[in-house]
């Protein structure tokens, strides 16, 4: 019998202790990882999007997601971690009304949807225009006495833009960041940027644009030497 225990009972006890504590300590997380609920803000991602579409909603629609699981994951769980997603294939322009569930909201393993907010969101969509518009430089500065401005081009002349066909044919030129001549007697040129005040159009492949100042003596000043 000594030899019995000797054999099977005491050969590695160590170890087999180590194991049984181990084993005792899993059941015991498991069996005491009560579950937990979390919400969490995540933008809605839109899949799909016909290429000629552009949306032209003014918010973009924001999920509010409650999540239930173990205690120890949900801990863990940050928004981007949970992704929800609308398919937008056929969309066309004009108005239209999502619905939103829990199938559409990917979360991690072993924890669950219990509430999405909202249910229902509308989006709005216009075909998608291209056009270029002519640049318009803003320059600004104090001159000597006796000059003016006689001359500004941009180089390039025009910016290619594109979004909302209605907000892209709203736009009447791109300007320029302001561009300070002071100090200038000849002529000097400047790199600077072109933009749209509009933010849902967009400059396509935007570039620096190079603006030159050309000055001029005033006619008074002319006159009279």
């Amino acid at each position: 019998m000594v030899n019995f225990f000797r054999r099977h009972v005491f050969h590695n006890f160590t170890l087999k202790l180590l194991s049984l504590a181990m084993a005792l300590g899993l059941w015991w997380a498991v069996a005491h990882d009560t579950p937990a609920e979390i919400e969490v803000l995540v933008p809605i991602e839109f899949q799909h999007l016909p290429a000629n579409l552009e949306i032209t909603s003014d918010a973009i629609p924001q999920a509010r997601i409650r999540l239930r699981g173990p205690s120890r994951l949900i801990q863990r769980i940050r928004p981007a971690d949970v992704h929800a997603d609308i398919d937008l294939a056929g969309a066309v322009p004009g108005e239209r009304t999502y619905d939103f569930s829990s199938q559409q909201v990917h979360v991690p393993d072993d924890t669950e949807v219990v509430q999405v907010v909202p249910t229902q969101f509308g989006l709005s969509f216009d075909r998608r225009e291209v056009r270029k518009v002519q640049i318009h430089p803003r320059v600004i500065g104090t001159f000597a006495a006796g000059l003016r401005i006689a001359r500004v081009v941009a180089d390039p002349p025009d910016i290619t833009i594109a979004g909302p066909a209605q907000r892209v044919n709203a736009v009447d030129v791109a300007i320029t960041d302001p561009v300070d001549a002071t100090g200038v007697v000849s002529s000097a040129s400047f790199i600077t940027h072109a933009y749209v005040s509009d933010p849902m159009v967009q400059v396509v492949r935007p570039a620096p644009v190079r603006v030159t100042v050309t000055m001029e003596k005033s006619p008074a000043t002319s006159g009279g030497s």
